[in-house]
Parts: structure tokens; sequence; C-alpha cells
């Protein structure tokens, strides 16, 4: 199967980062800074996101570029014969399945939180009767498995269209108006009561918190979260790779991609703290429901507040789908590398699998919500989150570095020569 090339570079950086920026940023990012005691976890990050996030991707890029294949593939291309590190191909093509089985998820309530927002559901209600409304919605399978379908089917939709006929297109209208939609949401929470106190959380770093969280716990969660946001280590970024000229700089078009993520994340928790210190009483440590539980109580509080919140779920539902193409472009790539299939058999058969896989995540908060893997509170989406976050993604990153970087695999020598091209 031919490669396609995408449009323009405008296209290329904007398509990268759809695949980076997403639920990492918006959903994942703001709870984990408040489980992690805010400015120094946000130091870490930024830190990781420099010495090991920019290199690994450069790495993934010259990986793709070079090969002009999939990450299943590409290794064939590349590595010397009698070698195993293909295996590690079919690694990335499962840590990119498993992403998805709760990523599709989290997807879907999104939609359902536009949905909820558009209709009044929060208007002019108590902050006792917002909060509920998220356990409730997690309790109901049938509806959360109605809107997995929607985003699962619009998913492999676009994706079945091409790269460049739609893929490129659309995620160039989304995340420009991501950008647009966020940058008025920061601005309106500078105006909050409670933004100095959230911006001082957010921002200082407080070597207080080591009293209570240890260091090793923040610099372990700053590092997989800088995997995380930027999809590195199950050759979500090297799919990319593949589709660029040689002509550019694959450091440089790291770097944007990079510094665009970084971005949205950090205008995320200018968003996200100043409410929490508003409306929430500093209580920034609610997990993987924070930005459900208490971002209904800014638009209640604001003018207009039903129109903007309908635009900010819009907006969120517009970074999750972004990823959902990106990986699963991937996903399409790997299996037509595999079988030779056409692009709509792959789209068919994969959308249906996809489907399948990601009713576990689903039944984790009601069937089978008695499943707790790590305790009390736990369920299938932490199962599934800490194999994609802490195992695949850093065990996968130092796989792609050995086989830059060592005489057995492609070696120094060859990612030099394609990383400098252009």
């Amino acid at each position: 199967m031919e490669r396609e090339k995408l449009g323009s570079r405008l296209g290329f950086i904007l398509l990268s980062a759809g695949c980076a920026i997403g639920l990492g940023n918006v959903w994942k990012f703001p709870y984990m800074v408040g489980q992690y005691g805010g400015g120094l976890f946000v130091l870490m990050y930024l830190i990781f996101l420099a010495i090991m996030g920019v290199p690994v991707m450069v790495m993934e890029f010259s990986l793709g570029r070079a090969s002009r294949k999939s990450p299943v593939a590409m290794y064939q291309q590349l590595e010397k014969k009698g070698s195993k590190w293909h295996i590690h191909g079919y690694a990335a093509l499962a840590g990119n399945v498993i992403l998805m089985m709760f990523y599709t998820s989290v997807s879907g309530w999104l939609l359902q939180y536009f949905v909820k927002m558009a209709r009044g559901d929060f208007a002019n209600v108590p902050t006792e009767t917002v909060v509920p409304q998220f356990g409730s919605m997690l309790s109901d399978p049938w509806m959360q498995i109605l809107f997995v379908a929607i985003v699962v089917v619009v998913g492999f939709l676009v994706c079945s269209f091409g790269v460049q006929k739609s893929l490129e297109k659309i995620t160039k209208v989304m995340m420009l108006a991501l950008l647009g939609i966020m940058l008025v949401l920061a601005v309106n929470s500078f105006t909050l009561d409670g933004a100095k106190e959230g911006l001082k959380f957010y921002l200082v770093p407080n070597f207080d918190t080591l009293k209570e969280i240890s260091l090793f716990d923040i610099i372990t969660g700053a590092m997989s979260q800088a995997f995380f946001t930027l999809s590195l280590g199950i050759g979500s970024m090297a799919i990319f790779g593949s589709y660029i000229g040689k002509e550019r700089s694959l450091l440089g078009e790291a770097v944007n991609v990079a510094v665009l993520d970084t971005s949205v994340a950090l205008v995320a928790g200018l968003i996200i703290f100043p409410a929490c210190f508003t409306y929430n009483g500093g209580n920034v440590n609610a997990g993987p429901p924070l930005i459900f539980e208490t971002l209904p109580q800014i638009f209640n509080n604001m003018p207009l507040g039903r129109l903007w919140g309908s635009l900010f779920f819009v907006f969120l539902s517009f970074a999750a789908l972004s990823t959902v193409f990106a990986v699963f472009e991937n996903i399409i790539a790997c299996i037509c590398d595999i079988t030779g299939w056409s692009r709509k058999k792959t789209c068919l058969i994969g959308g249906i699998g996809m489907f399948l896989l990601s009713l576990p995540c689903i039944f984790g908060f009601n069937l089978w919500s008695g499943f707790e893997p790590f305790g009390a509170g736990t369920g299938v989406l932490d199962l599934e989150d800490f194999i994609v976050s802490n195992i695949l993604l850093p065990v996968g990153s130092f796989v792609f570095v050995l086989f830059c970087t060592s005489k057995w695999g492609w070696g120094w020598k060859n990612f030099i020569a394609e990383a400098n091209e252009g």
C-alpha cells in the first residue's frame, strides 16, 4: 500500500498534535496535578517533556519516515536479519488497542456532558445535585454503550476516507476551534474570586507537599504523564513520521508538537484550578471525575453559562476525538500492513472489534463494579490505564531508544542521518 503524504505542514503539526492533545491534557493532566501536589508536579512534568519526551518523539518520527510503514511493520524494514525487535511492533499495536478500550468510554462521557449542558441539566441547580450526576451517568451502561458506539463509528468512518481527504482536513478545523475556545475560558477563569489561590497552587512549586506525597511518586507520576500526553512508546507518533516528507526537520516538528501539546495542557489547568478554589473549596483531589464534578459550577456562575458550557464540552469532545482519529489511524495502518486488507474492510472489521473491546470499561462502573484490581474504588478503567501509562508507554519508549542507539538495532548513525535530513 503506497504511503499517503499530508497536504501541508500545518496539517501535519495539527494532526500530530491532535494525536497528542486530548484527554491526557484536559481530563488527566489537571487531576494528576491535583493528586500530586500542584506546581512541583508541573515542574517535573515540564522537565521530563524536555529531556525525554522530545527526543523519543524525534526517534519515533525518524523510524516512521525511514520505514514508511506502520509500527507493526517498520521493524522488519529496519532491523538486522534474524533479530527480534519486530516483536515490539505487535506490543505497540496492543498498546493502541488497550488505550482505546478506555479512551472511547471517556470520550463518550464528554459527549454525554455536552448533551446535558446543551439541554440545561445543570442550569441553576445547587452543587449537591451537580456532583451526583456523574455517578448516575456511570451507573447506566446502556446510555454509555450508545455514546461509545457513536465515538467508534465516527472514528472509523472518518479514517475510512483516508488521511489527507478527511483526517487532515477535519483535524485542522477541530484543533483551531479547540484552541480558540480554551483561550476564552482561561481569560474568564482569571476573573474568578479564587483565581489567585488556584494559580498559586498550580504554578508555584510547594515543597511542603513532600510531607504528604513522596518525591518518587511525584517523579514517576510526572514521567508517565509526559509519555501519556505525547502518546509515546506505542508508535502513535511513528505512524505520522511515515507521512512526513524528507524536506522537513524532525527535531523542529517534534518541538512544535510538544510546545502546542504542553500549551493546551497548561491552559487547561488555568481554566480548572481557579474554578476549584472558587466553587469547590479548593478540593483539587477528586481524581478522574474532577472536570465533570466541578466545571458545571463554573458555567452556572457565568453570563451565558449554558452556552459557554456547551462550547467547553464540545471542545473536550474535539480534543478526545482528534486522538481517537489518530490512534484509529495507527491501528488501521497496522492491520492493513499485517493482513493486506483494504482500508474500508479494515475499518469495518476493526470498528466492530473496537466496540466490543470497549465494553469492559463501561461495565466496570456498573455490572462489574465488584472487580476492584487495585483496591476499593478502582475498576477496569484503572487497570487498563495502568497497563498503558505505567508499562507499555515507558517500556515502549525505552525500546525505541535502544533500537535507535544500539549497534544491534537500527543504530545511532542511521538514526542521526534520518533525523538530520531536512
